[in-house]
């Protein structure tokens, strides 16, 4: 238990009347890369908001680093926690979505270091130096006085991963990060994740990427209509999955 990064126990979630999750169990170890795989619809992206706090899970019991996510527990009683504690938490976790969600307004390096410096209280000149080394490592060094609307999709979803990783977080989540791209940028966007894993960062990936997920992956995970079917290792699910329905949607998808 003291390697989990995530925990997920009987995690249910609604919307409406329409119930979402279904009773997700799933734990994810530091330094694991684990790809969520499924037909749209699936829950994979309600998951991951829900790890993240976007969303609130209507029943079961979810951690990240070891903290219930948005409660703390007094004897047997749970208690919401503030929102300015939900962000504190938060911080921990980076989340790029399949939209950019850049500023406009802010030039590549301000997107950088706008919340290491507003809500993380990091020395400026600390910060700065952290960017650089960043917006190096995803290939955008000369680009940080442009602003998004000057690049690429490309471009914009690695600085988005530079962005979330400003934050030194502990966990790094991915929603279907190259879905918005075109096809000949999405090489660029998967080589800076697959950087990313072999430095040992904590991942979880919403992906149709099947091959990046055979090749990066530790652990893929299969759902669909809110329940895990099948979970193993990358060549295990993809290459000799044992469920009926993980077969039917790897055929469709190859």
């Amino acid at each position: 238990m003291s390697t989990a990064v995530v925990r997920a126990v009987g995690v249910r979630h609604s919307y409406g009347r329409t119930e979402v999750l279904k009773g997700v169990d799933l734990q994810v170890d530091a330094g694991e890369v684990v790809c969520l795989i499924g037909p749209s619809g699936s829950g994979k992206s309600t998951l991951l908001r829900c790890i993240n706090h976007l969303e609130t899970i209507s029943g079961g019991s979810l951690w990240v680093g070891g903290h219930m996510v948005g409660y703390r527990q007094k004897g047997n009683k749970l208690y919401e926690l503030s929102d300015k504690e939900i962000c504190r938490r938060r911080a921990d976790v980076g989340m790029v979505f399949q939209q950019f969600n850049l500023f406009p307004h802010m030039t590549v390096l301000q997107n950088l270091i706008e919340a290491p410096c507003r809500v993380l209280r990091h020395p400026k000149g600390a910060v700065l130096e952290r960017a650089q080394e960043l917006l190096e490592r995803v290939g955008l060094s000369d680009k940080r006085d442009a602003y998004p609307a000057q690049l690429s999709g490309g471009q914009q979803q690695r600085v988005a991963i530079a962005r979330a990783l400003c934050m030194q977080p502990k966990l790094m989540l991915f929603d279907e990060p190259t879905s918005a791209l075109d096809p000949e940028l999405v090489g660029d966007v998967l080589d800076v994740m697959r950087g990313l894993a072999k430095s040992g960062m904590t991942m979880i990936v919403v992906t149709h990427e099947i091959g990046f997920a055979r090749d990066v992956a530790d652990r893929v995970v299969f759902l669909d209509g809110g329940r895990i079917v099948e979970d193993g290792s990358a060549e295990q699910v993809i290459t000799t999955p044992q469920h009926i329905r993980t077969q039917e949607f790897l055929a469709a998808v190859r």
